[in-house]
């Protein structure tokens, strides 16, 4: 479990986020939604520890996040930022295998189980047959697959995922996605789109002005009476064979000025 206490985070003077409070459970996958510059990402990363909060505190399965050494906290949290950079020289399979350095010593070498674990991850994300090829040659999406894939070795207990299917396909959306959903750990996953949020996410936390505007199941923040007045923009929700689907519309402005007048 993560559990974030009264987190804030400032640019300059400028406030991101203020006394936020969330959970994340084990075998359960959360979701930060929002609109753009709602904090969902500076979140994300006060969670794993790449930002320290000035208030509260993240624990991790009740210990203090700063407590823990970068070698343990590697071990319960893996990691998939949106990568932006394609500059190692690496292989898609050498970069896969870095996942496994949490579990080994300073001067260990990976060997035989360290190399069936990242081919099996590979798989696991559709890109098996990219073993051989450099990083810095992929395509985003392939880059994505790559990168999740590398996380999946690490064999944490914990995966965050900053807008995982990013560059990937409808295919592969699906695939990332129900694949984060059954692995069964204590998953947290930035998304934008909020019917990927609703088909694959246990809970929700809905980020607005600087704080958390709803929060709770999946089914109870994906209300339009909740959503509207965050992002600015009509919803429509259809509930068919048990699944969510929403349905958006831009507000008219002027039938708006219209009822004020």
């Amino acid at each position: 479990m993560i559990e974030a206490t009264d987190v804030s985070w400032r640019y300059g003077a400028n406030p991101v986020i203020e006394g936020v409070n969330v959970t994340a459970r084990p075998g359960r996958v959360l979701g930060l939604i929002g609109p753009n510059g709602s904090g969902k990402t500076t979140l994300l990363r006060l969670l794993y520890g790449a930002l320290r909060s000035g208030t509260g505190r993240v624990e991790v399965d009740g210990d203090e996040l700063s407590a823990l050494s970068a070698r343990e906290a590697a071990r319960r949290l893996a990691v998939v930022v949106q990568e932006t950079g394609g500059e190692t020289a690496l292989t898609v399979a050498e970069l896969v295998l870095l996942g496994r350095g949490p579990h080994l010593s300073t001067f260990q070498r990976t060997g035989r189980a360290d190399h069936e674990i990242a081919a099996r991850c590979l798989t696991r994300v559709g890109a098996a047959h990219l073993g051989d090829r450099p990083f810095g040659q992929l395509s985003g999406g392939e880059r994505q697959r790559t990168l999740i894939a590398r996380a999946l070795a690490q064999e944490a207990t914990h995966l965050l995922l900053d807008e995982p299917t990013n560059h990937l396909d409808i295919r592969y959306q699906h695939e990332i996605l129900h694949l984060v959903r059954t692995l069964g750990t204590c998953s947290v996953v930035v998304l934008h789109d909020l019917n990927l949020a609703a088909r694959y996410c246990d809970d929700l936390v809905l980020l607005g002005r600087g704080g958390v505007a709803a929060a709770g199941p999946t089914d109870t923040v994906l209300d339009p009476a909740v959503l509207e007045p965050v992002y600015g923009i009509g919803i429509r929700r259809l509930d068919l064979d048990g699944a969510i689907h929403l349905l958006f519309q831009p507000i008219d402005t002027r039938t708006e000025e219209r009822a004020f007048a």
